[in-house]
């Protein structure tokens, strides 16, 4: 993978940009090989999310697309708000350990 300043780096997972250390955060925690492709595209949401929430360069929109040999596939576009208070309610109705 070559990122966004340059540098060439070996690996399976990658985030760049200024939002991607809070990105790499929910990728190592969530990433494993089996992944379905709806699993995917959930942990890359919230990747994105949590850069997109907490680096305010890192814009508003969370766009998720899926690459595959023919090409690039839009799997969704939704405003980092939406996402936050849909997450906010997802932890509420979590049972209490």
């Amino acid at each position: 993978m070559l990122n966004d300043s340059g540098t060439r780096t070996k690996g399976q997972v990658f985030s760049v940009g200024s939002g991607s250390i809070y990105a790499y955060g929910v990728l190592d925690s969530g990433y494993k090989w089996d992944l379905t492709d709806e699993e995917a595209y959930e942990l890359g949401r919230r990747a994105i999310y949590h850069a997109t929430f907490r680096d305010g360069a890192s814009g508003g929109i969370i766009r998720v697309y899926h690459i595959k040999e023919t090409g690039w596939v839009k799997i969704s576009e939704q405003d980092c708000m939406d996402l936050h208070y849909m997450y906010q309610e997802q932890e509420k109705a979590k049972p209490s350990a």
